[in-house]
Formats: structure tokens, C-alpha cells, sequence
């Protein structure tokens, strides 16, 4: 399919989405209604060739049932639809749990049915396809409500680059305890197909599609979504690889993973979430008690990093995304990176630009270790960092990341073959931006901070190298918006004693 024709059903889509927008509706609602109908539609064209397959809808619940209807019977039976699916079980069950009827309007209804959904042959889209039209969706969605979808997105360039240097394989298994809506394991998935499609034997196809990812998210309409997103590209599993509302950070799940990859919720404070009784989520600050923890702390980041290392097998790898003050925080933070670099390879760090996600005032980078086995002797030989964020500047919608700009940092990492590494950095060239630090140099820092930066910023030199005026107002804002955030923390703090 051509990428006109991929647009072509993402426009369509999105008119519908402002149609119902005058509704009342919102666009992660929309998004997800379209999640209910999406698999309806695929569930019906999996009973006929060439798949044949029993239907996973019972009929009278299926997609003919839904086309032979109109009007008020038509809004009257989609809701009787999702209330009976969303007692089942599996994956099934997972997908409409709580799902309720939100587009009011019968004609509206049966227009989304009959023009968008029901025209097009989903499965037989390629899988990578679906998931472009699925995720335009969602990523349409975050880019008009950043307050909404966009704080479950990580840009898709990243994802790709991460996964890119990580190179999952046929029997990894791949673990998101933040999944949102799966941007990472989708990822790790077709880059498995992509890499290793040809040679796989039927054990392997039937890992990939049954045990290679597990997600949990702790918003279960995210959840929803993670687990139709999968589905739309191919994985079809039971038990469901994703948990819905599950607080990651609650306990030790028990599994191990050969590797981890996580973009957590920004946001320094750990929250304790519970789904009452009306399917509402109610939030209370707390600090997490765990054994497996180096030390308790109310920082979310950190406790996500402890979580992590916790799920990895003996030599598994972990790629994960952390705010700046994950690297340089005293206290908590100073125990967690000693501990880490002690017991753990952290051989990599990766300095993210700013502008690049839908969530304001975020400076982030990804921490890339590996487990080993315990012993005496600290494991981390070499920190490499890439800094791509000194002198470089994006915004969502004037100037957008592309997977080019990190071409240079995959280039760098090796994969594969990271002990052929080289610095781009040196006495004579003070403008690379690949420099390794040994770990005596790293523990001898204050706090053992890890906010390596050597870069001369070049705006603040000379004013021709300011950004354009639109970048430079946008990192304004979100300095102003971080700064505010950490005001707004400490106000808290103090109203609480």
C-alpha cells in the first residue's frame, strides 16, 4: 500500500474525529471507539479466506450484526455489543473491559461504520501498515490534546533508533512496564520481522506472536489501546500480553526479561493508583517498600529504574528514558547510580534535544546497561555519552526530529560490536559529540553525577547562533514550564507538612 493511501485513511479518519469532536467528544475517546470497532471488523474478516478462522465474536455481536442495524436499534445494539464482550475473557475482555457507547448520534454512528471501517480490508494490510494508520491516529490525537494522549508518547524516531542499537531477536523477550499505547514493543516486534522474517522456524513465529512482549500500563484506557495496537499487528496472544491498570512499581511481577524497553511517565513524584469502584482512577503519593529496591524514594523516575533492573535476566539489556534529574539528584539518586554502576554495564547514555515531546519542559535522555552476575568488582568499565541535544534544535510542528538526526548516535553505539568504539571527541576536535568516560573519572564527581555535558553551547557566544525565533520561544516556555513544575513541587511539600 502506498503511503497516499495510508494518509488517504488517516485523513478520513481524523474528519471523523472533529465531526464528533462538535459531539462532545474527545480525541483519545474517539481513538478509542475506533479501537471497539477497528477489531469488530478484523475479528469478521478473520472467518473468511483465506484465513477462515472461528470468530472470536460471538454472532449477534459480530460486525454483520452491527451493519444490519440503524438508527436508535443501531446505537441501542453497539452498546449491548460492548457490554457483552467486556465480560469475556482474554484478550478479547482486555480490549472492551469498561468500554462504554459514547457517540450519542445513530447517524454519526452508522457514517463511521459504513464510510471509514467497513470499506477498507484491514487484515489484509500489511501489519506495519495498520499500525502507521492506528498510530497517525493516536499521534494525530496527542499533537491537538498534548494534555491527553501525549503524555503516553515517545517520539517514534527514538523508539526506532533505540531499537535500532538494542536488536532484539526471534527469542528475545521484551518488556514495557510503561507501555502506553506500545510504541516500543511494536517497534521491537517488526524489527524482528524486519531483521529475521525469512529464517524464522515455527517455534520463533509462534514466541513472536504468543510470549516476545508484555506490557503493563497503569491507565487502562492506555492499556486499551497498547493491547488493539498489538493486535492490529499481528500479535494475538492469551493470557493478554499486556496488564491494564497494573502499578508497575507495586511489587516484583516475579518475571525476568532479557530486555527492557521504557519511556516512564515524566514526573518525579510516585503515585499509588486504584481503579475504585465507579472504574475511576484515585491517586496518593507514596514511596514504595520493596526489598529488591537499593533505597526507598518518592522520585517515580528512580523507583522506575530500580523496577527495571529487578525484571532483567543475568546479561539481559535495558534501554530506558530518564529526566535529567534522574542523573544528577543527590540522596536517593546518588544510592541508585552507584548501585547501578556497581552491579550493573551502564556502557551508554544518550543526551535527548529538547522540543521533541508533547509533554512541555522535558530534558531527557536514554540509559542503556546491561545485568550481570553479582561479584565484588564493579562492572561498569566506560560511560559513552552522546550528546545530541547541545546546539541542536527541534519543535514538534516548525522543526520536527527525523530518524536521520540520530544516525551518527547508532553509528557510534556499534551495535553488536561495542568494543570497536571510538570517540568523536578529542583535544583537537572539541565539537564531537562521542566521548567516553572512564569509571574512576565518573565516581570521583560530586554526588556521582552523570549530566555530562562538554559541548560549548554556541548561543551563548555569539548572537547569531541564536535558534529561529519560533525555537527559541518554544525551549523558553519549556524552561519556564519546568521551572514551575519544581515551584509547584516544593508549594506541595510544604503544604503537606
Amino acid at each position: 500500500m502506498s503511503d497516499n493511501h495510508t494518509q488517504r485513511i488517516v485523513n478520513k479518519a481524523w474528519s471523523f474525529a472533529h465531526l464528533l469532536r462538535d459531539d462532545g467528544l474527545s480525541y483519545m475517546e474517539y481513538t478509542e471507539q475506533i479501537t471497539f470497532l477497528l477489531f469488530l471488523k478484523m475479528a469478521h474478516e478473520r472467518t473468511r479466506p483465506p484465513w477462515n478462522q472461528p470468530s472470536m465474536v460471538s454472532e449477534g455481536l459480530d460486525w454483520p450484526s452491527l451493519l444490519a442495524e440503524d438508527g436508535a436499534d443501531l446505537e441501542s445494539h453497539y452498546r449491548h455489543i460492548l457490554t457483552k464482550l467486556s465480560r469475556e475473557d482474554g484478550m478479547l475482555g482486555e480490549i472492551f473491559r469498561r468500554a462504554r457507547q459514547q457517540i450519542q448520534n445513530p447517524a454519526t454512528l452508522k457514517r463511521l461504520i459504513v464510510d471509514l471501517i467497513d470499506p477498507e480490508d484491514w487484515s489484509s494490510l500489511a501489519a506495519d501498515v495498520k499500525g502507521d494508520i492506528y498510530e497517525g491516529l493516536l499521534a494525530r490525537s496527542a499533537q491537538e490534546s498534548p494534555k491527553g494522549a501525549g503524555q503516553y508518547f515517545t517520539p517514534r524516531e527514538v523508539i526506532r533508533a533505540i531499537v535500532d542499537v538494542m536488536q532484539p531477536g526471534p527469542d528475545d523477550t521484551v518488556c514495557d512496564p510503561a507501555c502506553g499505547t506500545g510504541g516500543f514493543l511494536l517497534a521491537a516486534h517488526d524489527h524482528v520481522l524486519r531483521e529475521h522474517g525469512s529464517t524464522l522456524d515455527p517455534d520463533q513465529k509462534r514466541h513472536l506472536r504468543r510470549n516476545f512482549v508484555q506490557g503493563m500500563d497503569i491507565v487502562p484506557a492506555t492499556a486499551r489501546l497498547c493491547i488493539m495496537n498489538l493486535y492490529l499487528h499481528g500479535i494475538d496472544a492469551d493470557p493478554c500480553p499486556v496488564r491494564p491498570g497494573v502499578d508497575s512499581l507495586a511489587s516484583d511481577p516475579g518475571d525476568r526479561f532479557s530486555m527492557v524497553l521504557t519511556n516512564p511517565p515524566f514526573g518525579k513524584k510516585s503515585t499509588v493508583r486504584i481503579v475504585n469502584e465507579e472504574g475511576e482512577l484515585e491517586t496518593e503519593s507514596d514511596a514504595y517498600e520493596r526489598q529488591d529496591f537499593w533505597t526507598s524514594t518518592k522520585n517515580k523516575q528512580l523507583n522506575f529504574l530500580q523496577h527495571v533492573k529487578t525484571l532483567l535476566t543475568i546479561n539481559g539489556s535495558c534501554a530506558i528514558v530518564v529526566p535529567d534529574n534522574v542523573l544528577f539528584e543527590g540522596g536517593a539518586g546518588e544510592v541508585v547510580r552507584t548501585n547501578l554502576l556497581q552491579q550493573f554495564d551502564v556502557h551508554t547514555l544518550l543526551r535527548l534535544p529538547t522540543g521533541i515531546f508533547y509533554a512541555q519542559g522535558v530534558k531527557a535522555n536514554v540509559l542503556f546497561f546491561d545485568a550481570k552476575p553479582a561479584r565484588e568488582k564493579h562492572w561498569t568499565e566506560r560511560l559513552w555519552v552522546y550528546d545530541l541535544r547541545t546546539n541542536k534544535h527541534f519543535t514538534l510542528k516548525m522543526k520536527p526530529l527525523r530518524r536521520s538526526d540520530l544516525d551518527e548516535f547508532v553509528s557510534c553505539y556499534r551495535p553488536g560490536e561495542r568494543h570497536e568504539r571510538t570517540q568523536t571527541w578529542s583535544e583537537d576536535n572539541p565539537d564531537g559529540r562521542w566521548r567516553a568516560y572512564d569509571y574512576e573519572e565518573l565516581v570521583e564527581r560530586d554526588k556521582l553525577n552523570l549530566d555530562l555535558s562538554w559541548l560549548r553551547d554556541r548561543s551563548l557566544e555569539d548572537a547569531e547562533n541564536l535558534p529561529e525565533p519560533e525555537v527559541l520561544a518554544a525551549e523558553i516556555v519549556e524552561d519556564l514550564r519546568t521551572a514551575l513544575e519544581a515551584f509547584e513541587e516544593i508549594a506541595e511539600e510544604l503544604a503537606a507538612d
